[in-house]
């Protein structure tokens, strides 16, 4: 079954990679007159090498996709995010992430999202999409999420065995990023149980929360051990934007 289940993830890998490149607009199109599906955040508080991991992933994955910042999403009423399928807020800092946003622009995200707008969050981003006090989403209702319990132990980065339901334990990079205990249907579980990524609805909209960075790339390994490769984990991220895209539920315990 993991036999399986592995080469499932090189075949996803390999179709990927084999892809035409997708263009990623700098601007978000108000109104989406280019059809892109995929609204990626690169605003205040994201990560640049992030966001970058992101492009590649989307790119690799052969969809089309635009990002908005900060000022950019401010501008935007609830009407022209829905033009768009998904929101994807990568990691970073998700109190400058709430903090460089209006109240009347997470009002609007939340609104969309909950009138059908699908969300992926990815460790600032899951932050983000729960009951931060730091002008959050609150697509969790009333959920606050607090940080992996590595974090006590004072880590701030970790390859961490991140065991995910249906496949192979997989070796994910993680960086002060949360556990998503309290919320939604477990899909992958940290080491203590806790889970790591979850999914559900809110409203109308699919969400999918992550702790942790399956798309990080080879340099942010520099001195620790991971003994599943890049590849693997590469496409487990392509996995979950297409399950955010497509309001796929994927295999849960």
């Amino acid at each position: 079954m993991k036999r399986t289940l592995l080469a499932s993830f090189v075949i996803s890998l390999s179709t990927m990679l084999t892809a035409c490149h997708a263009r990623g607009d700098e601007n978000p199109a108000l109104g989406n007159t280019t059809g892109s599906p995929i609204l990626l955040f690169i605003g205040n508080g994201t990560s640049p090498g992030d966001v970058d991991a992101l492009r590649k992933i989307l790119t690799n994955a052969n969809l089309q996709y635009s990002t908005v910042n900060s000022s950019q999403l401010n501008g935007m009423s609830e009407s022209e995010i829905r033009n768009y399928r998904l929101l994807i807020v990568p990691g970073g800092n998700f109190i400058e992430i709430g903090n460089g946003l209006t109240a009347s622009t997470t009002a609007n995200i939340r609104s969309a999202v909950q009138n059908g707008l699908n969300y992926l969050g990815i460790c600032a981003g899951a932050f983000f999409a729960g009951n931060s006090g730091y002008n959050g989403l609150n697509l969790t209702s009333g959920v606050r999420f607090g940080f992996y319990a590595a974090e006590d132990r004072g880590i701030r980065k970790a390859a961490v065995p991140i065991a995910v339901a249906g496949a192979p334990t997989l070796d994910q990079y993680w960086e002060d990023g949360p556990q998503l205990t309290g919320w939604g249907t477990v899909v992958g579980k940290y080491p203590d149980g806790t889970p790591a990524i979850v999914e559900g609805t809110f409203g109308s909209g699919w969400v999918i929360l992550t702790g942790v960075h399956a798309e990080a790339p080879a340099n942010w390994r520099n001195g620790m051990t991971f003994t599943t490769p890049v590849s693997l984990d590469s496409a487990y991220a392509a996995t979950l934007v297409h399950a955010a895209l497509d309001r796929t539920s994927l295999p849960h315990y």
